[in-house]
C-alpha cells in the first residue's frame, strides 16, 4: 500500500497542513489563517484554541483533496513559529490566557533587570541565546510576575507551559514534550546537557515540574487522536530549524536562508555548540532519536520581505510585490543609493535597537528604479554582514548557500546575494521546505526513508546563481553599505 506523511506547519499567522509522497513532493495542502491580537502596543497575542481548530481543519481538508484518511499516512511531523509562550491547564487542557507570540516586546523592561542581575555572556554560554524579547523564557517570567496567583498554581503542579509545538503534540498526544530545537529558544535548557538548567531556572523564576519533557527532534512521541486517529506524531521542529533539515543540510559549514517578512539564516556547526561573539544566536539544530544532536548558528533579520510591502503600501512606488524585480532590473546598479530598512532596530549580527531606518546616498539622479534595486541590495547586504560573521565565529565558511521562501521568486536578488557571499546559492525545486523538514523528521522515526543519504538524494536543485562580481567591486560596494549601516545607529 502506498503510504503518505503530513506536516502540520503552523505559523504566525496561519496553520497549514501539507500531505508528502515517498518522493517529497506536495500532493494536497490547506491553509488558513487565525487572528492576531494587539491589545497594547508593542504586544502581540494569539489564542491557542483557535490555533488548534485551524489546524484540524486544515489536517482535515488537506486529506480530503488528496482523497486520503488517516490510515494512508505512516506518521505526521509538526513544525512551528518558534518562542511564542502559553499556558495551559493540566487537567483540562485548557489554555490560561492567550499565547505572548514571538514577535511581542513586552519584556524589554524585565530584560534589562535581567542584565544588571547576570551579564549577557552569562546566558549566552549556558542556552547560546543573548538577552532579548523575542525568547520565551523571559515571557514566562513576565506572566508570572504579573499574576502570582499563577506562579503558585505552576509551583504547584496545576499548569503545563510550551510553545506550539508542545501544545499541539498536547492535543494530538496527550504528552507533555516538545523538541530540543524549540526547547533551545526558550532560555531554560543548558545547551550542552539538552536539560533544563536548574540556574537557568531560578534566574527566571520558573519552575521545573511546569515544563515539558525535551525530545529528539525525530522520535515516536504517541499516536494521535481524532482527525488523526492512530497516526504516530514523529517528528517536531522550529519553523527554521525544519527548513534547515529539508533543505538537508547536514553536514557542517552547510546553510539555508529562509526570506520572507524577515529572513533567517542557520548555518550547520556540527555535534558541538559555537558560542557566538558576534552577535550570532546559538541553537540546537535538531536531533535525530539517539544520534548526537547537531546545532546551528542563527542570524536573523527583522525587514526584508517587510520592506517591499512598504515600499508598495506606504510609498506608492509599486503596485505588486513581484514588480520589485522588473523596476530593479530598469537600472543596471543602485545609483549610489543604499537602504537600511532598520523599523524596529537591527537585529543579526549588530542587535541595535536603537537604530532606525534610513535612505543614504540621495542625490537628484536617483530615480524608483535605483531605489527599488537598493531595497534589493538591502536584504541581500543583510545576509551577507551574517554569513561574514559567521565565518568569522566557525572554521567552517559558507561554501554554498541554499535559499527559500517567497522573496526567491526574484532571480535577480538570488543573483546579487551570490555575488555579495562570494558564493553559489541554490533553490531548490520544493521550495516548502519547513513542512518538508518536519516530514523527513517524522518519516525518518517510523522507517519510511532509512537514513539522511537518502533524504539528500530527494533534494532536487531548481536553479544555481554563481557569483559575478569581482573582489574590489564587492569591498567598494561593502564599504559604502557599511557607511549606511552607521547612519541609522543612535536614532531611538
Amino acid at each position: 500500500m502506498t503510504r503518505y506523511l503530513a506536516a502540520i506547519d503552523q505559523g504566525t499567522t496561519s496553520s497549514r497542513c501539507l500531505v508528502f509522497d515517498s518522493d517529497g513532493r506536495i500532493i494536497a495542502a490547506d491553509q488558513a489563517e487565525h487572528e492576531q491580537f494587539f491589545p497594547q502596543p508593542g504586544w502581540v497575542e494569539h489564542d491557542p484554541a483557535e490555533i488548534w481548530h485551524r489546524v484540524q481543519r486544515v489536517t482535515r481538508s488537506a486529506l480530503d483533496q488528496a482523497g486520503l484518511s488517516r490510515a494512508d499516512l505512516a506518521a505526521v511531523g509538526i513544525t512551528n513559529q518558534r518562542e511564542t509562550t502559553l499556558l495551559w491547564d493540566a487537567q483540562t487542557g485548557e489554555p490560561v490566557g492567550n499565547a505572548i507570540v514571538w514577535q511581542d516586546m513586552r519584556t524589554d523592561q524585565l530584560i534589562r533587570r535581567l542584565a544588571r542581575e547576570h551579564p549577557e555572556q552569562w546566558w549566552r554560554e549556558r542556552c547560546g541565546l543573548p538577552l532579548a524579547t523575542y525568547f520565551a523564557g523571559p515571557k514566562l517570567r513576565w506572566r508570572f510576575e504579573q499574576d502570582p496567583v499563577l506562579h503558585r498554581r505552576a509551583e504547584a503542579g496545576e499548569l503545563r507551559f510550551g510553545t506550539i509545538d508542545a501544545w499541539l503534540i498536547w492535543q494530538l498526544t496527550g504528552e507533555h514534550v516538545t523538541d530540543v530545537s524549540n526547547a533551545s529558544r526558550t532560555m531554560l535548557m543548558n545547551l550542552a546537557t539538552l536539560d533544563w538548567d536548574d540556574e537557568l531556572l531560578t534566574a527566571m523564576g520558573v519552575p521545573r515540574g511546569l515544563l515539558p519533557r525535551i525530545v529528539p527532534s525525530s522520535q515516536v512521541y504517541g499516536e494521535a487522536t481524532g482527525v488523526l486517529a492512530g497516526v504516530p506524531v514523529a517528528g517536531a521542529l522550529g519553523d527554521q530549524q525544519a527548513a534547515l533539515f529539508g533543505q538537508t543540510c547536514f553536514n557542517p559549514g552547510e546553510g539555508k536562508c529562509t526570506y520572507g517578512t524577515g529572513s533567517f539564516l542557520l548555518m550547520n556547526t556540527g555535534t558541538a555548540p559555537v558560542t557566538s561573539r558576534h552577535g550570532l544566536l546559538t541553537t540546537v539544530g535538531y536531533q535525530i532519536g539517539s544520534e548526537p544532536p547537531v546545532y546551528a548558528l542563527e542570524g536573523s533579520i527583522a525587514i526584508t520581505g517587510a520592506l517591499i510591502q512598504w515600499l508598495r503600501d506606504k510609498l506608492g512606488i509599486i503596485e505588486h510585490a513581484a514588480q520589485i524585480n522588473e523596476l530593479a532590473e530598469s537600472v543596471t546598479d543602485n545609483g549610489g543609493c543604499y537602504i537600511v530598512p532598520a523599523f524596529s532596530g537591527l537585529f543579526a549580527p549588530h542587535w541595535r535597537p536603537d537604530a532606525r531606518g534610513v535612505i543614504a546616498g540621495l542625490t537628484s539622479y536617483v530615480s524608483k528604479g535605483h531605489l527599488a534595486r537598493a531595497a534589493l541590495e538591502s536584504t541581500a547586504w543583510q545576509v551577507a554582514d551574517i554569513v561574514a560573521a559567521m565565518n568569522q565565529e566557525s572554521d567552517l565558511d559558507l561554501t554554498m548557500l541554499k535559499v527559500d521562501g517567497g522573496m526567491t521568486a526574484s532571480e535577480l536578488l538570488l543573483q546579487i546575494q551570490a555575488d555579495l557571499i562570494d558564493a553559489p546559492v541554490v533553490r531548490p525545486t520544493v521550495t516548502e521546505t519547513t513542512g518538508l523538514g518536519a516530514a523527513y523528521a517524522a518519516g525518518l522515526a517510523v522507517g519510511f526513508w532509512p537514513d539522511l543519504a537518502t533524504l539528500r538524494e530527494k533534494w532536487q536543485p531548481d536553479r544555481r546563481w554563481e557569483p559575478t562580481m569581482s573582489a574590489t567591486e564587492r569591498e567598494a560596494a561593502r564599504a559604502q553599505w557599511r557607511k549606511a549601516v552607521t547612519r541609522s545607529l543612535d536614532w531611538a
